[in-house]
């Protein structure tokens, strides 16, 4: 890790950058080191790994706060990390169980209740995990199928969550007879008043483990790093949520295992800008080619085709190329792809070349621009001569 650079100088942004000036950051220096467009430059492949290497972490609300806390070692699988999937009070507590420690769990009206859960040993279903997942232009716009690594808490495989060491087992509660709640009396101003509440001995369970699983201490389930293959739907956009069924965290007495829910992060495209199942791309033409057309080669998801662009083309004209967008979530089509003309004008010119177009220009007349012949119509209406 000593060797690695900063995130913030390898995308050559301030530590306070917005998301917005990251994304545009990693577009343009994407452009300039993408591997495609530098065949056989091994600088230029490395810079581009380190380039995304730091947009997958600071385009990362999460893995961006543990780096700006921890450096690179915040960011390290090695060093664990990931989401819990849980809830901000640590392992398997949940609301009901804050309400239970704060008003004891019953009725302070003795037979308007016996408790929140009428049996403490019911299946409960598992927390959601959350992870974040870091896919490229074209495999959100064609689908395509990842690994990913996550942190999820499972059933402890040495006392299969029961709790209890090995060879042993838990014992009924002697002092709530196994049901997890105690009846308490109370002298009230209203007189005498009987309660139930979670039993302190056995915290609510109904059992009392005497001798700890010492993997995981007693609480019948372990943090452990998952590894699943999913598949990532055609069409899926930046920001989105993908639900993965039953990869979060395990379940309680046997319960169902939760979600695991992706964040997905879509790396900016060189060459493409999406537009909902649309795509726009610029495309540099030489004043030639817009002056008399031609055929020139443009770029799509697809592959390289050939547009034969029309005589007199102006820059900025667009023209569309169908079906070659993204693929909408479902199947249910493509979107098109939008292609808009950008005239490049010609530098470093020669003293021939620059005698060549004043020949030119001193050839043409206002019939060969409308657009100027207008303009100064309009001009000479507005002001006279």
């Amino acid at each position: 890790m000593a060797d690695k650079k900063d995130y913030y100088e390898v995308m050559g942004v301030p530590k306070n950058a917005s998301e917005d000036e990251i994304k545009k950051a990693y577009r343009k220096l994407a452009k300039k080191y993408h591997p495609d467009l530098h065949p056989g430059d091994k600088t230029a492949e490395e810079k581009f790994k380190e380039l995304n290497e730091a947009y997958e972490v600071l385009s990362d609300k999460e893995k961006r706060a543990r780096y700006d806390q921890f450096g690179h070692a915040g960011v390290d699988p090695n060093f664990g990390g990931g989401a819990t999937g849980g809830n901000p009070f640590g392992g398997d507590m949940d609301f009901g169980d804050i309400f239970d420690t704060f008003f004891g769990g019953g009725s302070p009206f003795g037979g308007f209740g016996g408790g929140r859960r009428s049996n403490p040993n019911a299946p409960r279903r598992g927390a959601d995990a959350e992870a974040a997942l870091v896919i490229e232009f074209e495999e959100a716009a064609k689908g395509c199928r990842k690994t990913i690594s996550y942190d999820k808490v499972e059933e402890c495989p040495d006392c299969h969550g029961s709790g209890a060491k090995a060879g042993t087992s838990a014992k009924i509660c002697t002092v709530c007879g196994g049901t997890g709640q105690v009846r308490v009396t109370q002298n009230t101003f209203m007189g005498v008043v009987q309660t139930t509440r979670a039993c302190d001995h056995c915290g609510g369970t109904g059992k009392v483990i005497e001798t700890p699983c010492p993997t995981c201490r007693g609480t019948g389930h372990v943090r452990k790093k998952k590894t699943v293959e999913i598949n990532v739907p055609a069409g899926i956009d930046d920001r989105q949520i993908l639900n993965v069924p039953g990869q979060g965290n395990a379940g309680v007495n046997g319960g169902p295992a939760g979600d695991l829910h992706l964040l997905v992060n879509v790396r900016p495209h060189p060459l493409f800008e999406r537009r909902g199942n649309d795509i726009w791309c610029d495309m540099p033409i030489t004043f030639t080619q817009a002056a008399l057309g031609g055929e020139v080669v443009v770029p799509t998801l697809d592959g390289k085709v050939s547009y034969q662009v029309r005589e007199g083309t102006q820059p900025g004209d667009v023209f569309k190329l169908k079906g070659k967008g993204i693929t909408k979530l479902g199947g249910r089509g493509c979107g098109d792809q939008y292609v808009r003309m950008v005239l490049e004008v010609p530098k470093n010119l020669t003293v021939k070349q620059k005698e060549l177009l004043k020949k030119f220009e001193d050839s043409t007349s206002e019939k060969n621009y409308q657009k100027r012949k207008g303009f100064f119509d309009k001009l000479k209406q507005k002001f006279g001569e």
